[in-house]
């Protein structure tokens, strides 16, 4: 048996071409798409059907018969045995059915609250294409009466009726208002979405539970638009609020906005800079620049005043403040 290198004689063989040999396969990760904010958007913009909704309406109608037959009859037996012990019980249940009475007109009342926001933008919308000097005061003057509670704001008042009788023009007026009124506003309610951007992006990177990304999503955007619409005056409920999530959800899932391009990834960080961060790290950054385009839409939803030429804040901006210092450009 040969220890020595065994050779193989190729003088009848062609020798290979070069640009015969097969390609070097793609090794390249694949991008990251912000898979929780999608999933986020897709749960919440899903419409339950009609079979659904009427199964869970009467299982609520049972289930709450049901505690309520089961509650009576043991207030009135604890009553029969104890006397006073049961007449405490049915004080405290009667306290609890008047709390829940309270909670459900403050529900109400938000609705009602984010109702006035839309036909007011509505008006303003109207007025801007009639161009009418009337209107605009009119709408003034319901935007003066809706913040006339907000401290915040009080200066901001003064110095729009002030200034509201030198305009001699609709637009003007309108657009003075706007910058008068919702401006200080407009900074806020970007500072809440910088925080939700933040915070979805370093749960997305940080944590690696399957669902945790997902959940943590739901909950800061849902969070986020709440604010967003206390700031702007809306005061939504949890109804409220779950109502607007499932109204911006629906608007970006039907344009397509939540789905991440190219465009969107070169304006956060630069395809050097992605290259070298984890495909963990890209999707974290990628679900906060979502959530920071759900955030730029709960504005226009909330807002009273539609944003006017050059006043929309961009989605990159608000991902370079939020992000700035979260993630290492070098890692």
């Amino acid at each position: 048996m040969s220890k020595g290198p065994v050779l193989i004689d190729l003088e009848d063989r062609p020798a290979p071409e070069v640009a015969e040999a097969a390609p070097v396969p793609d090794l390249a990760i694949e991008a990251p798409s912000g898979q929780a904010m999608q999933v986020a958007a897709r749960l919440a913009a899903r419409k339950p059907s009609r079979l659904a909704r009427l199964f869970w309406a009467l299982v609520g109608m049972f289930l709450g018969a049901a505690v309520s037959v089961a509650a009576w009859d043991f207030a009135t037996g604890l009553v029969a045995r104890f006397p006073v012990l049961g007449w405490a019980v049915m004080a405290v249940g009667g306290a609890a059915l008047l709390v829940a009475l309270l909670i459900v007109l403050k529900e109400l009342a938000g609705l009602a609250r984010l109702r006035r926001v839309d036909g007011l933008k509505a008006r303003v919308e109207a007025a801007a294409r009639a161009h009418d000097m009337g209107q605009a005061r009119g709408i003034v003057d319901e935007l003066l009466r809706f913040y006339r509670g907000r401290e915040d704001l009080a200066w901001a008042r003064d110095d729009l009726a002030k200034r509201r009788e030198e305009v001699l023009d609709a637009d003007a007026l309108v657009a003075l208002a706007e910058q008068s009124l919702m401006t200080p506003l407009d900074t806020a309610a970007q500072r809440e979405v910088e925080a939700a951007a933040r915070q979805v992006a370093a749960v997305t990177a940080l944590v690696p539970l399957a669902l945790a990304d997902v959940v943590a999503a739901l909950t800061a955007n849902v969070r986020m638009i709440r604010r967003i619409a206390e700031i702007y005056g809306g005061r939504s409920g949890t109804l409220g609020s779950w109502r607007l999530f499932r109204a911006v959800m629906t608007h970006l899932v039907a344009t397509g906005a939540v789905a991440a391009g190219d465009d969107l990834i070169g304006t956060m960080a630069g395809g050097g800079a992605m290259a070298k961060l984890s495909r963990r790290f890209g999707e974290g950054i990628v679900n906060g620049a979502l959530t920071a385009r759900v955030g730029v839409a709960a504005m226009e939803v909330c807002r009273p005043l539609p944003f006017g030429a050059g006043q929309k804040p961009s989605v990159a901006g608000l991902v370079k403040r939020a992000l700035t210092g979260l993630f290492s450009k070098g890692g």
